[in-house]
């Protein structure tokens, strides 16, 4: 049974500028990631769209009361957004599930409450944090002052497109910033809806803009612009390094950066569960097809248990359905394009030629209009296996087997990144040598994945990136500090 109609679903080909939908001529067209089905036009944003949206959000930072508003009444206009964000659903799921790899009932029941709840989170730092007294000499008084940049760019990716863009604009608008939102370019269309509810809700004009257009030309114009002071990002370590190197060049101005991941799962033979504990990982890899940054890619298991394990894994991977977003049937989502698909395939293949065995999966479902992979076991891998060494952003588990502790250590490191990490033991003592010895921004212990703990923030070690999203971290990272030092008269 379907859940809704993908033809029935209306989408606004624009931007979202100073409170308005800017409508422009379509530059490319959007497919469901579902069907492969073309079912709406999309304009590029070039330098000069660019620059209408960053300083007409600049124009909204200084002549609105955005940054100098009480913190408690910015506080309250962001949550009544965040009141009619959850209370959209009727509107915002379908939107996020037809042009996504979103299950229309996982956006129901998981995105939009995450997203309500999340921009709460960040409403409620607004009147919890300020500058600090330093300590001086008695004839001085010595302070920090806490201050928005003024507008903040924020890319985002397409894998969550509404929570990933309120990663990015709840604690930047907590924090008296305006906001210029790129989304992606595959997953475009929620976003202008979630700034058209943000003006609903109070918060002026202007100081959430949403520009719609690709990396190389809109992307790029926005970190360029002299008028944005921060830019933020999620996506590929590649693209990541490019920003970064952007920033630099022509600021320099302070990036954030959530970047790839290879994040192992380590278990041991000790956990108390066996099915438990496969299950756990097995929706490590498959949620969302695999399509997480820090999704769990390598399994890292004691010997002894591996072969029981690995039937458990079968059963729960044999057992996922793929199918459309919206079809409420549907346990497996597609794959964003056919194009990720095919190089999903491609680094599989050729980990097969390495040497790796396949025992699950190893292939694309063929036959039912877009991409879907499926769940693919691969054993016989090293770590030269081009499975192991490179974010594949699919549904494939690589499996290392180990005797002893040092040993499964060892098979977690990773050279390029250290995104999340993984630990299934009963055994409390090494659970937090390992926690100290990973090398990975956050560590699960019995459980894989994020709660709805806004307090915990993420971000990663090595090339998965810098800085951190969530958590005081994120709203911190929206401010700069101005020190004064005062002489007192006697």
């Amino acid at each position: 049974m379907d859940s809704f109609d993908p033809r029935l679903i209306a989408v606004r080909s624009a931007h979202f500028i100073g409170g308005l939908y800017r409508d422009a001529q379509p530059g490319m067209e959007v497919c469901r990631p579902s069907d492969g089905q073309v079912y709406a036009p999309l304009p590029l944003a070039d330098a000069a769209r660019v620059d209408e949206a960053v300083s007409n959000a600049w124009q909204a930072f200084k002549t609105s009361d955005w940054a100098s508003r009480p913190p408690r009444e910015r506080a309250r206009a962001m949550r009544r957004w965040a009141d009619l964000v959850e209370a959209d659903g009727a509107v915002l799921g379908p939107l996020e599930a037809v042009g996504s790899t979103r299950p229309h009932k996982d956006v129901l029941a998981w995105d939009i409450p995450y997203v309500a709840e999340g921009i709460r989170f960040f409403a409620e730092l607004a009147d919890k944090h300020g500058g600090e007294v330093a300590a001086t000499q008695t004839d001085r008084l010595g302070m920090q002052i806490a201050e928005p940049y003024g507008v903040v760019a924020a890319v985002a990716p397409w894998n969550f497109p509404l929570s990933m863009a309120s990663w990015k604009v709840a604690p930047a608008l907590a924090a008296g910033n305006a906001v210029v939102l790129k989304p992606s370019e595959l997953t475009p269309f929620s976003s202008l809806r979630f700034a058209e509810l943000a003006v609903q809700a109070g918060i002026p004009a202007g100081i959430f803009n949403v520009v719609q257009g690709d990396g190389r030309v809109t992307g790029d114009a926005l970190c360029r612009h002299p008028l944005v002071a921060k830019v933020t990002f999620t996506g590929s370590t590649a693209t990541g390094a490019s920003i970064m190197s952007t920033c630099a060049l022509v600021g320099p101005k302070p990036v954030t950066l959530e970047l790839g991941g290879k994040s192992p799962q380590l278990v041991f033979a000790d956990v108390p569960d066996l099915a438990k504990t496969a299950h756990t990982v097995a929706l490590a890899i498959t949620g969302n097809a695999g399509q997480v940054c820090v999704s769990g890619s390598r399994l890292i298991i004691q010997r002894s248990i591996m072969a029981p394990f690995i039937e458990y894994l079968q059963g729960y991977f044999n057992a996922l359905q793929p199918g459309p977003t919206w079809s409420s049937h549907a346990t497996l989502a597609p794959i964003i394009s056919q194009q990720q698909a095919r190089r999903i395939d491609g680094i599989v293949r050729r980990a097969c030629d390495a040497g790796a065995e396949v025992l699950a999966g190893g292939g694309l479902f063929e036959g039912m209009g877009g991409a879907y992979y499926q769940p693919t076991i691969l054993a016989g891998v090293n770590s030269q296996s081009p499975a192991v060494c490179e974010e594949i952003f699919g549904p494939v588990l690589t499996v290392q087997a180990f005797d002893d502790e040092a040993q499964a250590l060892e098979l977690a490191r990773h050279d390029t990144y250290g995104l999340a990490a993984g630990v299934h033991t009963a055994d409390l003592n090494r659970a937090l040598r390992l926690v100290r010895n990973l090398e990975a921004g956050t560590v699960w212990v019995n459980r894989y994945g994020r709660s709805n703990d806004y307090i915990l923030p993420t971000g990663g070690y090595k090339r998965s990136g810098i800085g951190k999203d969530l958590g005081r971290e994120a709203f911190e990272a929206n401010l700069r500090f101005k020190s004064v030092l005062i002489d007192i008269q006697p």
